[in-house]
């Protein structure tokens, strides 16, 4: 079936749509998984899909793919390399597929028409759902909000895999947390304008925002265990329009990334007390502070682990079906484990291995990381690889 696939995804790969705008990119998917025999339903949380394919008594097993794409410039040069643009909050966009998700989707793909033709070899009911909004961290929580689990059978297992810049014929799992918990930082502090010749007549809040961008890595390096992970980045600085005017205002963004509980609330807590305290030691009102809940850390059912990497092994070799550590990255199919389905995250790997070996040597050239405008994985077999795992992970627990 590859060059049906590799049509689907150089053609979603050209056309990439950014969160709860996956208008064509859906509708592509649900006009295949049409053709295939499942019941497909549209517009679920706002441009998500669901397909359902029942074949007689037996589990029922979620397996998701993300359908968006990132406000961002492709660099690759590839021949089918994305040059569509968007507009979203009235800023103008190129739009490009640089975390993989056209190889999930036509992994995807892959994996339910492999099911349909083994159909003689399992029973159950399979419910393969396109999340939107994924790079948001918010096309779970709409699909759920929608009625994914009362209007649609309820799932015994969850699968999704994501593409990581391992060696192609690779497969990376692990048990317990394998992404982190993820939140934002929106703070706007406060101060008061003037010339930038008279500061003493002013209030800088700009340096208030130097001092709170500086102090808030000490939560980091101070009150957190050490052995734990933690992570506050400071993304985006707002203020001012020209070198000679004190702003009366200056917003600062970030992101706050964790795996415990724990740490999660230590660095929330520190990110608001920092930033209170920044504002109080200049004489300033205090500043609007905002931390947004994202994803939460993916926890990875150890029975299922066990269960999927017996046959991981199995078909792919001890040696390419491996442990990794989790990722410091978010992702919000953790909503869906959330809900009591024993659920199982996994990666696939995109690239060369000679390029892969090259790069873990010292002074190596690195392979691009997902999101970077350089992400290219290779095609054929990255699919491969990934739709044959998705199908034994989903026939492991449909087997008659």
């Amino acid at each position: 079936m590859y060059p049906w696939l590799d049509g689907v995804y150089k053609d979603l790969h050209a056309h990439p749509e950014i969160a709860f705008q996956e208008v064509r990119t859906a509708a592509r998917l649900a006009g295949e998984m049409r053709k295939l025999g499942f019941a497909v339903t549209e517009k679920v949380g706002r441009t998500g899909i669901v397909a359902v394919l029942r074949n007689g008594a037996g589990p029922t097993v979620l397996v998701r793919t993300e359908l968006d794409g990132l406000p961002m410039e492709e660099k690759t040069g590839l021949p089918y390399a994305s040059r569509a643009r968007t507009s979203s909050d009235g800023r103008d966009s190129f739009v490009t597929h640089s975390c993989g998700h056209d190889v999930h989707m036509a992994s995807w793909l892959g994996a339910a028409r492999t099911l349909v033709e083994l159909k003689e070899r399992w029973r159950g009911t399979l419910v393969f759902i396109g999340q939107p909004a994924e790079e948001t961290v918010s096309g779970a929580k709409a699909m759920l909000d929608d009625g994914l689990l009362k209007r649609f059978p309820k799932p015994d297992y969850a699968f999704a895999l994501h593409s990581w810049p391992l060696a192609y014929g690779t497969v990376g799992y692990n048990s317990g947390p394998v992404s982190s918990n993820s939140d934002a930082i929106e703070i706007v502090f406060k101060g008061r304008g003037g010339h930038g010749s008279a500061p003493d007549k002013a209030l800088d809040p700009i340096a208030i925002a130097a001092r709170f961008v500086v102090d808030v890595q000490t939560v980091v390096s101070r009150e957190k265990d050490p052995k734990e992970f933690g992570v506050v980045t400071i993304g985006a600085i707002q203020g001012g329009t020209v070198g000679n005017i004190i702003p009366d205002t200056v917003q600062v963004r970030g992101t706050i990334r964790s795996y415990s509980p724990d740490v999660r609330t230590k660095l929330l807590d520190g990110v608001r007390r920092v930033a209170n305290a920044s504002a109080a030691m200049a004489g300033a009102p205090a500043p609007d502070v905002q931390l947004t809940p994202g994803g939460a850390a993916i926890v990875n059912d150890e029975a299922l682990v066990q269960r999927t990497e017996a046959v991981f092994q199995d078909a792919f070799g001890k040696a390419n079906a491996v442990r990794v550590p989790a990722m410091t990255a978010s992702e919000d199919f953790s909503q869906f484990a959330e809900q009591g389905i024993p659920s199982m995250f996994f990666f696939t790997g995109v690239y060369d291995p000679n390029a892969v070996a090259e790069a873990q040597r010292p002074g190596g050239k690195p392979v691009a990381f997902n999101h970077s405008p350089f992400y290219a994985p290779v095609p054929e077999p990255s699919i491969k690889t990934a739709v044959q795992a998705m199908s034994l992970a989903v026939l492991n627990v449909l087997q008659r």
